[in-house]
């Protein structure tokens, strides 16, 4: 990754912690400006962990976030949520609560009691529940989605919050595989028609490999390796992290390394 991009958030001796179980040991990694990165490990590794601390809702034991060279701790609350969006990975709200309102929610850092709903923050929620093709659902209350409509409902939430960078945990959890497609083809676009920073947190590898600028291995409270798919997708990297013997192909479509497992080391 030397040619990469000039770094959007730098995380910088990050130690996170829950109580004495420290989860993150003093952690270094540059997230790029313009690129996707996703971050993948295994459960328990601190993924989850790392997203919350990058949108301020962890707080560290030691070290810094770094967003634009500013510390993000300078930031106030509705300036940093301009800014970086995040998507957690099991959000709640009530449920009569229709679609269209959970999404107004993602303008709530762009209001001011001088500043009223204007037809910006209209045009923003129309584009998020378009992008995500919740328009029709936009009167239903959000207890009478399924788990894919749902997820796709809070996703738009977060696009219609319009920040530079955009943090998604688990994005397509709930989703079937087109609708997989359909959501992680709307963050490669935003990424790569608006220069959006995309930080993603995948456990499905092939995923990673196809859709990631910067692959990150997050293993043992470190980041293990980062780079290009292609230098992380390999059989010791994957035995190493997972612990899973695994044959690597090539993905005869998009020419992205394609994990094929086969047993447990």
């Amino acid at each position: 990754m030397d040619d990469a991009p000039a770094s959007r958030i730098e995380v910088r001796e990050l130690t996170l912690a829950y109580g004495g179980d420290i989860v993150l040991d003093a952690l270094n990694l540059p997230i790029p400006s313009g690129r996707i990165t996703v971050l993948a490990g295994p459960n328990g590794c601190g993924k989850s962990t790392l997203l919350r601390a990058i949108r301020r809702l962890h707080a560290p034991r030691s070290g810094h976030v770094l967003l634009d060279a500013e510390d993000i701790t300078t930031l106030n609350g509705k300036a940093l949520g301009r800014r970086i969006g995040l998507l957690a990975q099991s959000p709640s709200a009530p449920q009569d609560m229709t679609v269209e309102e959970l999404v107004r929610l993602g303008r709530y850092p762009h209001q001011a009691m001088l500043q009223p709903w204007s037809p910006r923050d209209d045009a923003a929620v129309a584009a998020a529940m378009a992008g995500t093709g919740v328009e029709a659902l936009r009167r239903r209350p959000i207890g009478s989605l399924s788990g894919g409509q749902l997820q796709r409902a809070w996703i738009a939430m977060v696009l219609a919050q319009e920040t530079e960078v955009i943090c998604l945990d688990e994005p397509v959890n709930h989703l079937d595989m087109a609708h997989q497609l359909d959501c992680l083809e709307l963050v490669a676009r935003l990424n790569r028609e608006e220069g959006r920073t995309i930080v993603l947190v995948l456990h499905d590898l092939n995923l990673a490999a196809r859709y990631a600028d910067q692959l990150v291995f997050v293993h043992r409270g470190k980041v293990h390796r980062r780079g290009a798919p292609e230098e992380l997708m390999t059989s010791e990297g994957i035995a190493e992290v997972f612990e899973v013997d695994a044959a690597i192909l090539t993905d005869p479509v998009h020419q992205r390394p394609f994990c094929i497992p086969h047993r447990r080391v």
